[in-house]
């Protein structure tokens, strides 16, 4: 459940992202109820980087498979994370996703509730395909619906962590690298495991995908936080310190309340149980994370990961897809808003 970020796109991502477009908008949705379907197509028109099924098909194409034939995860993988989309907007009651109104600001809670859980319903019935292909066995199709349940457990348990978090004063770091796995971590992994087992990959690779996704998802997430901080609030698309002034626990806030003495912890955590946080006083968080050297850590603790993503990917055999998910892994830890 990120937060819309830039993210610098490689060739093939921008094909893959157009092939996805192409298919979600030849998805035979019904047109009735159109209180039901209607705010669905407006969601998937709304575009996107199609990030997670790139890695479903490129990560296909990496363990030697034809990379079209992950296209029914791909959909499957897009579909889950615009529902989360929907219900992660009504919780945080956020008026805009990708530049336009959120659903239920344009309809109402309960439609956007509502056709949130009929994508949920679509992306199973693009699994359903693999059912269908005489080319799959049995075997593999309960495969791909053990890690997309799995994925879905992953990502309600990290949303469900996140609300936790906000009525609690002390976090701590292991509590929060479970809570980001979920809510962003998971539905990577997910994306590029299908796509492994698609292809025919042994459980090894597989595990080994698993493990990438893992540190690609948790270095976005920590990026993303840092970014909150430090990004330039026209290109990152909010105000600068948006995570201080809603009091969300991030890697910065948990480490700097790590780090600081009895004044600093006070004045941090007088801040952070505010309702009401005034310019001044987010400033003042963010020259501390500085003074803490909070931010440069964190800036290295996302190249760290990223790296170690970069590590795994040697795993597996030279071949363009390879080529290009680094390309992208690259993009990513170099990206500034």
């Amino acid at each position: 459940m990120c937060k819309n970020s830039y993210v610098k796109t490689t060739e093939l991502q921008q094909q893959i992202s157009r092939y996805i477009d192409r298919q979600l908008e030849g998805l035979d949705l019904p047109g009735q109820p159109a209180s039901l379907y209607d705010p669905v197509r407006y969601t998937l028109s709304r575009g996107g980087k199609r990030i997670r099924p790139y890695f479903t098909l490129a990560g296909c194409g990496l363990c030697g498979g034809e990379m079209e034939k992950a296209l029914p995860a791909a959909l499957a993988i897009e579909l889950l994370h615009n529902f989360t989309l929907l219900h992660d907007d009504i919780m945080d009651r956020a008026e805009t996703r990708r530049g336009q109104e959120s659903v239920h600001v344009k309809w109402d809670d309960s439609t956007a509730i509502l056709s949130g859980d009929a994508m949920y319903a679509w992306a199973f019935r693009q699994l359903q395909r693999f059912a269908d292909d005489p080319g799959v066995s049995r075997a593999c199709y309960a495969r791909i619906m053990d890690i997309f349940m799995e994925c879905v457990v992953r990502v309600c348990e990290g949303q469900a962590f996140d609300l936790e978090f906000e009525r609690r004063e002390q976090v701590s770091m292991e509590e929060y690298m479970t809570m980001i796995g979920g809510k962003t971590a998971a539905l990577i992994c997910a994306s590029l495991q299908m796509g492994g087992v698609v292809a025919g990959a042994g459980r090894r690779d597989v595990e080994v995908l698993a493990d990438l996704g893992e540190e690609i998802g948790l270095a976005f997430q920590i990026q993303d936080d840092l970014l909150d901080s430090v990004a330039d609030p026209e290109k990152f698309g909010k105000k600068q310190g948006g995570d201080i002034a809603e009091s969300k626990k991030t890697y910065l806030s948990i480490l700097s309340l790590q780090r600081s003495t009895d004044d600093q912890k006070h004045r941090l955590d007088r801040v952070f149980t505010r309702e009401a946080v005034s310019s001044g006083e987010i400033d003042m968080v963010i020259d501390l994370y500085h003074e803490l050297d909070v931010i440069d850590d964190t800036r290295a603790e996302v190249k760290r990961r990223y790296t170690r993503a970069l590590d795994i990917l040697d795993h597996f055999e030279d071949s363009k897809y390879r080529e290009d998910i680094s390309l992208l892994i690259r993009n990513l830890n170099q990206r500034e808003f």
